[in-house]
């Protein structure tokens, strides 16, 4: 067989594989919607979308107000801390690192729970004043990383251990304020810490679908110099990548990314780091094809775990970061074990 053959049969593989993703979003998005304190079934959800907001029924009331802000927001946060966990893992060539794992969410919570404490806001709206906040002290906790990361002698599991400190360091900062906040204050702080999607709206999903569809665009037009970076620093500098402004662009999309999701629904764990490495198990390390299956497979991982959510509590909605939090703690696990197995092997 031809290497030009095998390409080809490879790249529509992977083209398949995406396909599948988009049907699997798709479902999956349906699954969410029809399920919550009250089921709806299938054939009712689809003629409340159909109808559209200004219907009245019951059906379309829930649909367009409630649950449907919700998926949207779930597939944009989901995609976005997918992208952000990718690009995360590209820069510092560490199979561990996500926004988890560095710090970088719980920096993001910590700026979020000042935000919310001292009533921060931009033209009125909390919200702004939030996401300004949180994604201000996700750039500071990624500069910090990346200055780590560039430094002679620094190993990735050193790089993880310094990201390991500053998350309980901030996670600290966090319960600081809600200990000394008020009684209200301090039940939005603690809501916040467990990334909730019952605080979705239209806005948020506006926003986050904004920043995701920038950012996948971006990152999507720079992806043979990110694929790059997958071969060593030094063949992409050959090949005339500006590796040093790609990396510093790429942590600024991830933080501004990460700043997002954190600001509208709080800290989700884990789906930065889970998602990206299911997706390159299918379609490997060119970013041609592992920037949108990762984005597809960040998307699918939360909404089957707002899926989740509202099944394994009756009558109430589980916060989305505890469910992923069950997925990817063991999944970390794995990831330890491997990357020790493999030194010593």
């Amino acid at each position: 067989m031809s290497c030009d053959l095998q390409y080809r049969l490879q790249s529509r593989k992977r083209l398949r594989i995406l396909a599948a993703g988009v049907v699997g979003v798709v479902l999956l998005a349906l699954a969410d919607l029809m399920t919550g304190s009250s089921g709806m079934k299938l054939a009712a959800v689809l003629q409340a979308l159909l109808q559209g907001p200004e219907a009245g029924t019951a059906e379309a009331v829930i649909v367009w107000s409630i649950r449907l802000p919700m998926t949207l927001t779930a597939f944009f946060v989901g995609a976005a801390l997918s992208l952000a966990g990718l690009q995360i893992q590209n820069i510092t060539g560490n199979a561990l690192a996500s926004p988890s794992t560095l710090g970088i969410s719980s920096a993001a919570g910590f700026g979020a729970a000042g935000a919310i404490t001292a009533g921060f806001t931009i033209f009125g709206m909390l919200w702004l004043g939030t996401a300004l906040a949180a994604f201000s002290m996700a750039i500071i906790v990624s500069a910090a990383i990346y200055w780590l990361g560039g430094r002679r002698g620094m190993s990735p599991s050193t790089v993880i251990l310094a990201g390991i400190v500053m998350n309980f360091f901030f996670m600290a900062l966090q319960q600081f304020l809600q200990y000394h906040a008020s009684p209200e204050v301090a039940q939005l702080i603690s809501g916040w810490t467990f990334g909730n999607l019952e605080r979705s709206t239209w806005t948020s999903t506006a926003a986050a679908a904004g920043a995701v569809i920038a950012a996948a665009a971006y990152l999507i037009g720079r992806s043979w110099e990110l694929t790059t970076l997958t071969i060593g620093e030094e063949r992409a500098l050959s090949l005339g990548v500006p590796v040093r402004r790609l990396r510093v662009v790429a942590f600024g999309i991830s933080a501004l990314l990460i700043a997002c999701s954190v600001s509208f629904i709080g800290t989700v764990s884990f789906v930065g780091l889970v998602a990206p490495h299911l997706a390159k198990l299918t379609l490997g390390e060119d970013q041609r094809y592992l920037l949108p299956g990762s984005l597809l497979t960040g998307a699918m991982l939360m909404l089957a775990s707002s899926v989740a959510a509202k099944l394994l509590s009756a009558g109430a909605v589980l916060p989305v970061g505890i469910v992923t939090s069950l997925v990817g703690v063991p999944f970390l696990l794995v990831l330890l074990l491997r990357s020790t197995h493999a030194r010593y092997a």
